[in-house]
């Protein structure tokens, strides 16, 4: 399984999710209307490393993190 944790203004509980490359954890997460609208505004992190390859591969104990972008004054 994997962790996916979604951080800021995302307002979603992390969960635990099948699979194998990030396109695949993509795919999956695309089929939230909610999450959908933000997955290509975000920043995503494997492990606290950015990655953006989406053929980038998953193993169980992964933690995946969806950055929204954010803006400071």
């Amino acid at each position: 399984m994997i962790k996916v944790e979604f951080l800021g203004p995302i307002g979603k509980e992390s969960i635990e999710v099948e699979a194998n490359t990030l396109k695949e954890l993509s795919d999956f997460l695309k089929r939230d209307e909610a999450l959908a609208s933000w997955l290509p505004k975000c920043a995503v992190a494997l492990n606290d490393t950015m990655v953006s390859d989406l053929k980038t591969p998953l193993k169980a104990g992964d933690r995946i993190t969806i950055l929204p972008p954010v803006c400071g004054g």
